[in-house]
């Protein structure tokens, strides 16, 4: 038996630069320390830079006169409004589009993942050439597609394609009737709050109901009829409070209504368009990831199909439909940056572009501009992943 003359006794600590955990601890140190005085170089470089060219920093800017105009505003706006209403005008148009292009994206991309699992050949050929054609196409060339090829060649106001001489579309945009409120209107929105409350209660209490006993209400179509029937019944006995201000052309334009401007069309349609062929691909991925067992064993209680696929398979799917859905969603507002391409007026054309460049405060901009991505992405986020628990299955 040989013993090493340099063996370390037991229970002797070892010194510092052989203990690992310090060694991690040291270089963790020296690397935030790095950090923060690179920080501190570019931030005194920014300073000097910014002094030298004369500009002053802080948000006292937001104050002062804009003196542009916006062509599609949500809020009163206009060319002697601050760049703080500049600011809060781009943020509601990234907001409309955003929200707009996630409810057609949704709505289109489920039905054609549905539709790509059809038995009936054509419809899932058509289906399946949808998602290989939008999907392989760039989102800018289509956004492109839609204002130059499809909206700008559309004819003048003259010679407007009119729909029940309502609805107008020309190349200037599309012309809606506006709605004029009048008195005794208010309680149309009471009604329709109550009727969406009680038929949250009712699902509710259907649901527990199934649990229980195993029956079934059709407490959807109640609901969509409370939802539907109840605001109309409040319209009619408060004697219609409503008129319509149809446009109406005058001159070289139209006058009067809503319009809705072609370049929101464009980028709206394009981010609808493409979004929705990879969520009907996740929606097709997540329903051929349910065992085909669960689908059997449903028609041997000979459910219809709709209801199998209403009742066993959506629901599971959704388990895993629902993350890379969220990946999706986020993409679609983060593209809708490319709004800039064709004119709209977001957040990045009227804050980060024209307000930029007017006030050199590109710091300051630029910060408010991504505060406000990273805020809009961390509550879809949010909210998504609260939905992903509710839909989780709970074992028993």
């Amino acid at each position: 038996m040989s013993v090493r003359p340099n063996a370390r006794p037991v229970g002797q600590k070892p010194p510092f630069w052989r203990d690992r955990a310090k060694r991690a601890l040291i270089f963790q140190l020296l690397l935030v320390a790095a950090v923060a005085a690179f920080l501190l170089y570019i931030v005194g470089n920014a300073q000097a830079n910014l002094e030298a060219r004369g500009i002053t920093t802080g948000f006292g800017f937001l104050t002062n006169t804009a003196g542009f105009g916006i062509v599609q505003t949500l809020v009163d706006y206009s060319s002697q409004s601050t760049y703080g209403r500049t600011f809060l005008v781009g943020l509601l148009n990234t907001l409309l589009v955003g929200a707009l292009g996630v409810l057609a994206a949704t709505i289109i991309g489920f039905t054609v993942g549905i539709a790509r699992l059809s038995p009936n050949w054509l419809l899932a050929r058509l289906a399946n050439a949808y998602i290989e054609t939008f999907r392989n196409i760039p989102l800018l060339l289509q956004i492109f597609f839609w204002y130059f090829a499809v909206l700008r060649t559309l004819p003048s106001a003259r010679d407007s394609l009119a729909f029940g001489e309502v609805l107008f579309l020309n190349v200037r945009g599309l012309y809606l009737p506006q709605p004029l409120f009048e008195s005794g209107f208010g309680i149309i929105p009471a009604a329709f709050i109550v009727a969406i409350v009680v038929s949250i209660a009712l699902m509710v209490w259907n649901k527990r109901r199934h649990e229980a006993t195993g029956k079934r209400f059709p407490a959807g179509w109640i609901a969509l009829a409370l939802i539907l029937g109840l605001p109309l019944l409040g319209l009619v006995a408060t004697g219609v409070p409503v008129t319509w201000n149809v446009p109406e052309l005058r001159g070289f334009n139209f006058r009067g209504g809503v319009t809705v401007i072609p370049e929101f069309l464009a980028l709206w349609l394009a981010l609808s368009i493409y979004t929705a062929s990879f969520i009907a691909e996740i929606v097709r991925s997540g329903i051929q990831a349910i065992p085909h067992g669960q689908t059997e064993a449903a028609q041997a209680l000979s459910l219809p199909q709709k209801l199998v696929l209403r009742l066993v398979i959506i629901p599971q799917a959704l388990r895993v439909i629902i993350p890379p859905l969220t990946s999706q969603y986020l993409n679609l507002i983060k593209n809708s940056s490319l709004a800039t391409a064709i004119g709209y007026p977001d957040l990045v054309s009227v804050f980060a572009g024209t307000t930029l460049n007017q006030t050199g405060q590109a710091i300051e901009v630029i910060a408010m501009t991504m505060a406000v991505y990273l805020t809009i992405s961390l509550l879809v986020s949010m909210f998504m992943n609260w939905f992903n628990a509710r839909v989780a299955l709970v074992e028993r």
